[in-house]
């Protein structure tokens, strides 16, 4: 039997996910860096249980970087790999908790049998509406804000819309999920401080936690602690205290 999940005040409406620490657990644990990744997707699929049981409506990870092309071709081709076996056996659990999969990043450059799974998974389960899991996937935040302003800038060559009206909003309508609510709480595993090029437009002000766990035994028990520091919280936007 199944222990309820605590009760908090204030559930955040999304929460990000920078997933660092599998190679790291890895070399703790003798493994090679892709068992670590294996490990590691584990953990997304606690955490989504743990999300949706506390009704959150907002998962955001970050998946795959643009920068992760730079690893060696056998890890990346294990991280693709791996991605096609989750999706093939974490479908079914989208569907018995009506979470709605989408992708933000340029597809262009994924393996034809990586993208067109994704695509397959995003059709399946696009009736949802009461939880979005959203993949960061060949995802980098100066691309994403790039091709907005190249967006913006052919629709001010072609006429469509004046310099006067760029602004934020508008901005924002170019994102590569503009329908996404910014992050209520980031989170970041393994210790690192720093954003590694992850929605760096719609961060500007949310809440982070970052934890030394390394992603692998990142479970139900320390997301809850994360949403248990973001109860803490006092989030004033810029305004005076």
């Amino acid at each position: 039997m199944q222990s309820l999940p605590p009760s908090f005040e204030k559930i955040p409406r999304h929460v990000a996910l920078i997933m660092d620490g599998n190679g790291r657990w890895a070399v703790q644990h003798n493994q090679t860096r892709l068992e670590g990744h294996r490990e590691g997707a584990q953990s997304v699929r606690a955490v989504l249980r743990a999300a949706a049981a506390i009704q959150i409506e907002y998962i955001t990870i970050y998946a795959f970087s643009t920068e992760n092309w730079k690893r060696s071709p056998e890890e990346v081709a294990g991280l693709m790999q791996l991605l096609i076996e989750s999706l093939n056996a974490y479908e079914e659990e989208l569907h018995e908790n009506g979470i709605r999969l989408q992708m933000m990043g340029e597809k262009g450059a994924l393996p034809s049998l990586v993208r067109k799974r994704v695509e397959r998974a995003i059709e399946a389960t696009a009736q949802y509406d009461k939880h979005t899991l959203t993949l960061a996937l060949n995802y980098g935040g100066r691309a994403e804000i790039a091709q907005a302003a190249r967006q913006l800038a052919e629709q001010v060559q072609d006429g469509s819309i004046s310099l006067e009206s760029i602004d934020e909003d508008a901005l924002s309508a170019h994102l590569y999920q503009p329908d996404l609510p910014d992050p209520d709480l980031l989170i970041r595993t393994s210790g690192e401080f720093r954003l590694s090029n992850f929605m760096l437009w719609q961060l500007s002000y949310t809440e982070m936690y970052v934890t030394d766990t390394c992603w692998p035994e990142f479970k139900e028990e320390q997301f809850y602690e994360a949403i248990q520091s973001y109860n803490q919280r006092d989030r004033r936007f810029g305004a005076r205290q």
